[in-house]
């Protein structure tokens, strides 16, 4: 009996057991066969490969092709705690990588401390020559000490460290046009410059690769199952010219070094088709080292700086009396000797002059007899033929941080403010604005709109955008313009305040401006009385103009014994300045001499 219920446990035991491995079959079949999402999403997830490898950075380049801006190889330096931990030598990582990339050791060993994660950078943006002594492998890489062990070159195994491709962005040219270019920061994002204004064409296109990885975490290539690869960006092409650039560079840094000026900045620009060919400010930095130049010395002050022009302005106003038939060139004014009270203020020139005509009046550059034709062309018209000149407005050169100046409406002056107006006072412009006035009276009277991007072009060779001369305005009628050309010639001239921006062989047609830099506010407002913006804007040759110059100083000058300041006058500063880069520029461009009219058409009347 005893036998029997031994033998019915046994069998019972038996059930039980079978039953258990049964359903363990059962579930091991379904889940082989078909795995519940919540098993397979971390097994496939372990096993997922994916990359998003980024598209190299555009070029930026000029007229010629010269490149300014490139993206050159590097490589993020980083390890992967977790592995190391498991497989790898913490404590050799952190002495090899200290002293081949100098970041202090205990940085290391506290990231590497960080067993938990799969990825801390120990150093950024390493160049390819720098990573010499490495050799890559799946797992990590072979390192060759600069020193002997027992007099062999002795190669150390590092797992789990590693690198990663992220370009870094290179100027080969330094400072040159670095106001134009600008930079992009670390994180390839354009900051200022060409590189800020076309971000969006120069940045690349990311690509996607998804695929999956074997047991020593290694892509298994035959797996792939999106392969999309990453784009560069397109090719920016200026209009600026890298030799006539490094002429006009050097040419505003002498400026500030002969006259003693906070800083200086000038434009080289074709008269007809509004390119411009230089723009330089000084001071300047080095692009590769954007973060260690001060705020100041990145500002583009040909474009972004707005300042009284000064005695330039009467080119404009004396052309828009012309324009408008209040005044002709024989027509006298009396230049009271050099002082006139008008308004209960009174208004000086540097040199007293008597009755004279309008064209010695621009000669001269008187500022009471400029004042006089002011006040005979009405507060409305004075306002108007300046506005038509864009003063007030932003030309759209394509650079950011471009400045509209300040040019208040008639409602807002007072009884002398066309007076002082028509002398370049009371009224805010940037040099660009100038230039591009001088430009207008240079081409017949048609203002052309600036250009600093001629074209960007894509890998392929598309051109994705192109830009083409176009007419800004026609401020000025034909007749009127050529008048004033043979007036601003005369400045040029024995005589004039501008001899010293002769071009021999050239006429030279241009005006000098002399204007006190104002008071701020907290100094009680005003004008300083030893302080002054220095300048001369041109165009030659006279009959057949192909470019425009203006260059300007910031409070340049000199102080005698006896507290005078001397050399601070526009002609004396900036006029052979002027000159440097003007006899640079007509051999360099080929341009021919007055009189060989080898170009391109003037506008028809």
């Amino acid at each position: 009996m005893a036998a029997v219920r031994f033998k019915g446990r046994i069998i019972i035991l038996v059930v039980i057991v079978l039953l258990v491995f049964s359903g363990i079959a059962f579930r091991l079949s379904v889940l082989h066969l078909r795995p519940a999402k919540w098993v397979m999403q971390p097994i496939q997830e372990g096993r997922m490969y994916e990359w998003k490898p980024a598209g190299n950075r555009g070029r930026i380049v000029d007229c010629n092709g010269e490149i300014l801006a490139m993206d050159r190889p590097a490589y993020h330096v980083y390890t992967d705690p977790k592995y190391i931990a498991e497989y790898g030598d913490a404590a050799a990582v952190a002495k090899y990588l200290s002293a081949e990339f100098k970041v202090p050791k205990h940085e290391i060993d506290t990231k590497l401390a960080k067993t938990s994660r799969q990825y801390e950078v120990i150093k950024k943006h390493v160049s390819g020559h720098q990573l010499k002594r490495f050799e890559r492998r799946a797992l990590g890489v072979i390192y060759t000490p600069d020193e002997l062990v027992n007099g062999v070159e002795t190669n150390i195994y590092l797992r789990g460290v590693k690198f990663a491709e992220a370009p870094i962005r290179n100027y080969p040219k330094g400072p040159l046009m670095a106001h134009v270019v600008g930079f992009a920061n670390h994180e390839g994002v354009g900051a200022a410059g060409i590189e800020q204004r076309m971000d969006a064409y120069l940045r690349g296109k990311e690509g996607h690769r998804v695929s999956k990885k074997d047991g020593r975490r290694r892509e298994i290539y035959s797996a792939r199952e999106v392969d999309i690869p990453p784009e560069d960006g397109a090719t920016v092409v200026l209009t600026l010219d890298q030799q006539l650039q490094y002429v006009t560079e050097k040419t505003v840094e002498k400026v500030c070094r002969d006259f003693n000026a906070k800083a200086a900045w000038a434009i080289v620009q074709h008269v007809r088709t509004g390119e411009i060919l230089a723009m330089a400010s000084f001071p300047t930095y080095d692009l590769n080292r954007f973060n260690k130049a001060p705020v100041e010395w990145r500002r583009n002050r040909a474009i972004s700086f707005n300042y009284e022009p000064g005695s330039t302005m009467k080119a404009g106003v004396i052309a828009a009396a012309l324009d408008n038939d209040i005044v002709k060139e024989t027509d006298i004014f009396d230049c009271e000797n050099g002082y006139w009270v008008y308004g209960g203020k009174s208004l000086r020139d540097s040199h007293g002059e008597g009755e004279i005509s309008v064209a010695d009046i621009i000669k001269v550059s008187s500022n009471i007899g400029t004042a006089k034709i002011a006040l005979e062309m009405g507060n409305q018209l004075l306002y108007e033929s300046l506005k038509s000149f864009n003063f007030g407005n932003r030309l759209g050169v394509g650079i950011p941080a471009e400045e509209a100046g300040i040019f208040y409406s008639p409602k807002q002056w007072s009884k002398i403010s066309a007076t002082r107006i028509g002398m370049g006072h009371e009224i805010g412009v940037t040099a660009l604005q100038v230039l591009s006035m001088m430009n207008a009276i240079a081409y017949n009277g048609v203002q052309m709109q600036p250009m600093i991007v001629k074209k960007v072009v894509a890998p392929d060779g598309t051109i994705l955008e192109e830009n083409n001369p176009s007419v800004l305005g026609r401020p000025l009628k034909p007749s009127a313009a050529r008048r004033m050309q043979n007036l601003l010639a005369r400045v040029t001239e024995e005589g004039g305040t501008g001899t010293k921006a002769r071009v021999e062989g050239y006429r030279v047609a241009g005006k000098t401006g002399t204007a006190q830099k104002i008071k701020p506010a907290a100094e009680g407002g005003g004008y300083y009385s030893k302080k002054f913006t220095s300048s001369f804007v041109g165009f030659l040759p006279v009959d057949n103009p192909e470019i425009g110059i203006i260059v300007v100083a910031d409070d340049p000058g000199e102080f005698t014994e006896s507290g005078r300041k001397i050399k601070y006058y526009g002609g004396t500063v900036c006029g052979p300045a002027f000159k440097d880069i003007a006899e640079f520029a007509v051999r360099y461009l080929r341009i021919a001499p007055e009189g060989n009219r080898i170009y391109v058409a003037r506008p028809e009347e």
